[in-house]
């Protein structure tokens, strides 16, 4: 999605084919005829609703496809976000929640075709809009342009993924209409070649289109952007005026409103970005009544699992929320809003030959968790996995670490306190001497210095626990390597000979963790745990809002980051996460030394 929205326009259509329910799996003919989509022959109108795949939990797909078709979507939009498909370089994962064909067929048997945005860029407010995170270990690399090293990665990633999606275009059977090049790439750069490259690598892969792009409806962006023969999507779309620029291009291809959009992200520290639906309901009509096909952007936002959860770079860094419910007609933990139901409402009116709209699934339970006591804790400093040495610190992807944390500790000759300054932080640090807090530096607040105290005995080791929270998704800024990017001084000295430990905090590291009874450490940075039982389970929200900064897993499935400066208080745990019987929490915690209860209660908000 783009950072600034924009809008646009096309020709009225002179009829609209839309869609029944569920779609039939044989070939189909959907082409370009001018400025008109044609299905089978006939004008056709999608009304989209955009969500994430790799966002929602694989159990969960059909539920939140079936909801969109029950609004009076007959489309839906998707993103495909390569680095959570090839984490490490040749190393491929299309099953469970990577699994875009299965979630592909299932949009197809509840009567939805699907406009696919497989990037290789994609934005969406995800950890480095998608990209592989090994591209930023190679120290000069170039990303969205012709340099050598990135193409090579797009080609590999383009032909395994038309290997899994090829066989479902519409002329072959299945759902897709059309293919999304790139992301956006007029508001980036301006290589028409690399546009062009992207395009053939498709063609030459075995999917042939059809085509399309997106980008915000201004001269420039469009010129740098779009491709010849593609369609134009734009970064909304709602009047004549947008259209007619795109237009100007003189194209003669399909224009659409590629995204519109019904809410906004959130970043770190905001109130909760909202949109009226008194602003959007004229937005949409507009476009029903002059025939204009459409994506909502989001109609479900889902969850930033994990470490995915991008950032943007407007005069400062601005990490995004874990929750990317993002006022989306279907919230995050799947329920239908306000906005859904006069939306739903509204496309009822358009509905092929007065068609009755699906009944909603049935409502998936939520349910509430009694207050859980964390009883072990264990300390960062004793789980510390064999370091690094290092002449100078560098970002963990030098280390080959694709995200989490890293600590950097070194020996303090020379000077032992004073002022000291961290070049290029990435982007939240934890600063101990001697093994004991002196504070904490925040990217967000452009902070790199802090104060040493001087001690009766000279200060002998200094650590720096590094959070790399959200790479940039967007704009020039996106290299965005993670931890101590530049150097550290004391006193204007360089300081040298470090020892670096890699802290992804996945897999084996977790569960190699020593705990011991107890709900205090004596340092902020420790890991707390603890147990509780469930006779059923269902969707439920972590309250976290006694708690500072930090991470959350639930039987071993990383939940996200919390942080008390809000606004989100409440991490989402779906219902395939839990089970009956015991289940586990463990809580990584910055800045408190001491735990807290958490509850289960069923809302992101109060």
């Amino acid at each position: 999605m783009t950072s600034r929205p924009f809008r646009l326009l096309v020709p009225a259509l002179a009829a609209l084919a839309l869609l029944g329910s569920p779609l039939r799996a044989q070939s189909s003919s959907f082409k370009f005829e001018g400025t008109q989509f044609l299905l089978d022959g006939k004008p056709f109108q999608f009304m989209a609703g955009e969500l994430h795949f790799q966002r929602i939990p694989r159990e969960y797909w059909r539920d939140r496809l079936l909801k969109a078709r029950a609004m009076g979507l007959n489309a839906i939009a998707t993103y495909v976000f390569w680095n959570a498909i090839e984490p490490e370089p040749g190393q491929w994962s299309f099953s469970g929640g990577n699994d875009v064909a299965g979630f592909i067929k299932i949009a197809q048997e509840v009567g939805l075709y699907v406009i696919l945005r497989p990037g290789p860029y994609a934005c969406a407010e995800w950890d480095f809009g998608g990209l592989p995170v090994w591209l930023l270990r190679t120290p000069d690399i170039k990303i969205r342009c012709m340099d050598p090293r990135y193409i090579s990665a797009c080609e590999a990633y383009i032909r395994k993924l038309a290997d899994q999606i090829g066989n479902l275009l519409v002329s072959r059977g299945g759902p897709i209409l059309m293919v999304q090049l790139e992301n956006e790439y007029g508001s980036y750069g301006n290589d028409r070649t690399y546009m062009l490259t992207l395009k053939k690598m498709w063609e030459a892969a075995g999917v042939p289109g059809p085509f399309c792009t997106a980008d915000g409806a201004t001269p420039s962006m469009l010129e740098a952007g779009s491709v010849p023969g593609a369609a134009i999507g734009l970064d909304p779309g709602t009047e004549d005026k947008h259209y007619a620029e795109a237009l100007k291009l003189k194209r003669n291809v399909p224009l659409y409103c590629a995204e519109l959009y019904p809410g906004w992200l959130t970043h770190w520290g905001e109130p909760w970005a909202s949109t009226k639906t008194e602003s959007l309901l004229p937005e949409v009509q507009w476009l029903l009544d002059n025939g204009k096909s459409f994506s909502l952007y989001m109609f479900h936002g889902g969850t930033n699992f994990g470490f995915t959860a991008g950032a943007n770079f407007d005069d400062a860094y601005q990490p995004d929320v874990t929750s990317y419910d993002y006022d989306s007609p279907l919230n995050e933990i799947g329920r239908p809003t306000p906005k859904y139901m006069a939306l739903r409402d509204l496309l009822a009116k358009y509905q092929p030959g007065g068609a009755k709209l699906p009944d909603l699934p049935e409502p998936l339970p939520a349910i509430e968790i009694p207050a859980i006591g964390l009883t072990q804790m264990t300390g960062v400093f004793d789980n510390l996995p064999v370091p690094v040495p290092s002449v100078q610190p560098k970002p963990m992807e030098l280390f080959n670490q694709n995200s989490g944390f890293i600590l950097y500790r070194t020996k303090l000759v020379g000077h032992h306190a004073g002022r000291l300054r961290i070049t290029e932080l990435h982007d939240f640090a934890n600063i101990y001497v001697d093994g004991k807090y002196v504070g904490s530096l925040d990217r967000r607040k452009g902070e790199s210095q802090i104060e040493i105290p001087v001690t009766d005995h000279p200060a002998e080791m200094l650590d720096i626990l590094v959070e790399g929270m959200g790479r940039i998704n967007f704009s020039e800024h996106m290299i965005d390597r993670k931890g101590i990017t530049d150097r550290v001084t004391l006193n204007g000295m360089t300081l040298m000979t470090w020892d670096v430990f890699k802290l992804p905090m996945e897999g084996r590291s977790l569960a190699a963790l020593k705990f011991a009874a107890g709900d205090a450490a004596e340092q902020p940075g420790a890991f707390f745990r603890g147990t509780f039982d469930l006779a059923d389970t269902g969707d439920t929200y972590l309250d976290m809002s006694a708690w500072k900064k930090g991470v959350v897993w639930v039987n071993g499935r990383n939940l996200g980051r919390y942080w008390s400066i809000g606004p989100q208080k409440r991490l989402f745990c779906p219902a395939p996460g839990l089970k009956k019987g015991k289940n586990e929490i463990v809580v990584f915690e910055l800045l408190e030394k001491r735990a807290a209860p958490v509850r289960g209660v069923k809302t992101l908000e109060d």
